[in-house]
């Protein structure tokens, strides 16, 4: 068997989401990497589903996490829109069927009250500080987040802006062309 090498392994996306005062707001890069190239500077990583009422954004393979996203969409009708149903039947079914199972994104879903990071393990996780994030410049982002969170009055989407700025400032593989969807609640 053939490992991929350092330089087909695609690298992409910086997502966050802020949760602050009643506000909710997800942002991501646009940067998709090949290796050491960037290949696309403007992917679209967040998606508005549920008539806007939902917010999702994905990290790793495109193509698994537009699966991800679609089968997402199906349990949240399936489920008439309870966001935390709909992610826990969702991570139900990619941690056991076959196909879903090799599956390489990672989501983050949010409504007006509640967000969660589902995997491919079967985690559906909640954060404890209204602070989620995933992709490669996640960590950056997140740290940033948290000390803006601490330390500042700005609102949701201010944060997760900086945020996600600071990252790009430090992670080759995020840029600083940010996308931002809001739910206000």
């Amino acid at each position: 068997m053939v490992e991929p090498s350092q330089s087909s392994t695609i690298r992409s996306t910086t997502v966050l989401l802020v949760k602050r005062n009643g506000e909710t707001a997800m942002a991501a890069d646009g940067q998709v990497t090949l290796g050491d190239t960037v290949i696309k500077g403007s992917a679209r990583k967040i998606r508005r589903l549920s008539n806007g009422t939902i917010v999702a954004g994905f990290a790793g393979s495109t193509a698994d996490a537009f699966s991800l996203l679609a089968k997402f969409e199906n349990k949240l009708e399936q489920f008439q829109n309870q966001l935390e149903r709909a992610a826990i039947e969702l991570s139900k079914d990619w941690r056991t069927d076959k196909y879903l199972r090799n599956l390489e994104a990672l989501l983050i879903v949010a409504d007006k009250s509640d967000s969660y990071l589902i995997s491919g393990k079967g985690d559906v996780i909640a954060s404890d500080d209204g602070l989620l994030s995933v992709g490669s410049g996640s960590m950056y982002a997140l740290a940033a987040a948290r000390g803006l969170m601490k330390h500042t009055e700005l609102s949701a989407r201010e944060i997760a802006e900086e945020s996600l700025r600071i990252a790009g400032d430090i992670c080759i593989y995020t840029n600083s062309n940010i996308v931002v969807e809001e739910i206000t609640g």
